[in-house]
């Protein structure tokens, strides 16, 4: 009889040194041969972070912003890291994700070189109820998608119309047989924030976002990833996400996502 560790599974499959094979898990929640953007926003930062590991020093990532630019299609995808702005103290790289020859998302990451500033480390927003004070919410129910069923998700309850407070972990690793940092899981679990605080019903009305940036006072670390989120619908088509970050530890930056509102 034998005995054996039962492998993890994973949001992407590395298929050569820049190109990953997305999975089922990371399915999106409008269309399910489409794949959802937060997985792949962790999967940019995974990749940045590699090639800085090449490198000397220890930056820390301050800011990313993501442009999705087409169709993110449930296939494989080929991510490049270029140096736009470099600096010892402030640095600024560019990541390009291509599926099928065309790039459909671009970001920007700010690196700022670490200091010491403790002594003067401050946050005026208070820590969320801890995960175990809150309840669980099958989001499967309200969203469809191999990511959605992936993740683990605690909610307030009941949640206001486009308001609601609530924490994410999944046990799905973001690259098979590859270690990620707290960074970058972390950030495969914020763009979850759009579909946690509903401000009407998805089946009636369509509001993917365009892009997604986030801010970092403080690196975060895991299982969970805190969303303290609001969704405003204006009343010309466009919408907004935005959602106070937070880890077990307390506040550590801040999302926000541009949305397109057209009923369905």
């Amino acid at each position: 009889m034998t005995t054996g560790v039962i492998a993890r599974e994973s949001y992407y499959e590395r298929t050569g040194e820049h190109t990953y094979k997305p999975t089922a898990h990371a399915g999106g929640a409008w269309q399910t041969d489409e794949q959802h953007f937060s997985p792949l926003a962790g999967l940019v930062v995974h990749a940045i972070e590699r090639q800085l590991a090449e490198r000397p020093g220890n930056p820390t990532l301050a800011r990313i912003s993501y442009d999705i630019l087409g169709r993110l299609a449930l296939d494989e995808c080929e991510i490049a890291v270029e140096t736009v702005r470099p600096g010892r103290t402030i640095e600024l790289l560019e990541a390009t994700v291509v599926i099928a020859g065309r790039p459909v998302v671009r970001a920007r990451a700010w690196l700022l070189a670490s200091l010491d500033t403790s002594p003067v480390a401050d946050s005026p927003h208070e820590r969320l109820p801890l995960p175990e004070e809150l309840s669980p919410w099958a989001m499967n129910e309200a969203w469809n998608g191999g990511y959605v069923s992936s993740i683990d998700v605690r909610r307030t309850t009941p949640p206001r119309k486009g308001r609601a407070t609530a924490w994410v972990s999944s046990l799905v690793d973001l690259v098979a047989d590859e270690p990620s940092t707290a960074l970058a899981s972390y950030i495969a679990l914020v763009d979850t924030a759009n579909g946690i605080a509903v401000q009407q019903d998805p089946a009636a009305w369509m509001f993917p976002n365009l892009d997604l940036t986030i801010h970092l006072h403080r690196q975060p670390h895991g299982p969970w990833t805190g969303l303290d989120t609001t969704v405003t619908f204006g009343p010309t088509g466009q919408g907004l996400t935005s959602s106070v970050l937070h880890d077990l530890d307390g506040p550590v930056g801040h999302a926000v996502q541009i949305l397109t509102v057209r009923p369905l």
